[in-house]
């Protein structure tokens, strides 16, 4: 597959329940906020949790004629073939349409990827130019990335997961010269400090050190993911009385925060982007320029 401008961010992590299609969404949605082009991609065809809060928004937005951002959005339909290779090669076409149909188009791709690994899970680390990868603040969940010593928190050995980001990495770097910038996001902190949490943090920074990658902070538990996932809602959402027939509590002020805080860790390139967006409106708006596409990715997929 060719790449142009899209800047890919992938969500991956081998456990399910980390958080990922949560911090995917909510990411999708703040950079439609700040004006971008911005399609998804749903990876996962057994679970769909990505799609289904898509498909949750799209409903929400229509039954209350409410004006609310929608991404381009894909998702892979479960094959049924008997074959395992005719399975592969129809989620490799779809999947490659749909990358081809976005490049270039949209400012920014997020694709969400199963909590298993499969070869699309793999080719899709591969494209990523942001891999972000939640993990749940225990040492139990921490095993998706290496063997924990329980005494130390040195890691002991990496983890299959990790190895399969390591091969990507390779594979990126042989193919465009590009390396793919890797974080580690701390997800359902606890606020209470205890030896448990400083031994995972010290391990989850000794494997960063050890795979180069960054770490950051993620958001805490909080019910409110809960209830904004039937409305497909997020927290960057102007949440009000007509949005969400309530007033917004503290818990949806404190996530935001929260995402917010993370959006700043992760370094996404969006004040190049803004640059670039505003430069191109410019050359149009003085003619002689086909106007940018940006109605394309406004719709439905």
């Amino acid at each position: 597959m060719g790449r142009t401008g899209t800047h890919v961010i992938v969500i991956g992590n081998e456990k399910g329940g980390s958080g990922k299609s949560t911090t995917g969404f909510h990411l999708a949605i703040y950079l439609l906020y700040q004006g971008f082009r911005v399609a998804t991609i749903d990876v996962d065809s057994r679970q769909q949790t990505f799609t289904n809060y898509v498909k949750n928004r799209r409903n929400w937005a229509q039954a209350r004629d409410l004006k609310l951002p929608h991404t381009t959005h894909f998702h892979l339909p479960l094959t049924k073939s008997d074959s395992i290779r005719e399975n592969q090669k129809l989620e490799f076409d779809l999947f490659r349409q749909a990358v081809v149909e976005v490049e270039g188009v949209a400012d920014f791709l997020v694709v969400d990827t199963p909590g298993f690994d499969t070869h699309l899970t793999r080719l899709a680390h591969s494209l990523a130019d942001t891999l972000i990868t939640p993990l749940n603040d225990s040492l139990i969940d921490l095993d998706v990335m290496a063997h924990v010593d329980p005494v130390t928190g040195d890691p002991r050995e990496m983890s299959h997961y990790a190895r399969l980001v390591q091969r990507a990495r390779t594979e990126r770097l042989a193919i465009d010269g590009r390396t793919i910038d890797w974080i580690l996001v701390r997800n359902r902190i606890s606020m209470l400090s205890s030896r448990s949490m400083r031994l995972v943090q010290a391990a989850i920074e000794k494997i960063a050190v050890r795979l180069g990658c960054r770490v950051a902070e993620g958001i805490a538990e909080r019910v409110i993911f809960r209830s904004l996932f039937p409305m497909g809602l997020t927290v960057f959402d102007p949440l009000d009385d007509e949005l969400l027939g309530g007033l917004p509590s503290m818990s949806h002020l404190s996530a935001r925060q929260e995402y917010r805080q993370l959006l700043e860790a992760l370094r996404l390139p969006i004040s190049e982007r803004a640059d670039a967006r505003r430069a191109a409106l410019a050359a149009w708006s003085e003619g002689g320029i086909a106007a940018p596409q940006f109605e394309h990715m406004a719709g439905s997929s």
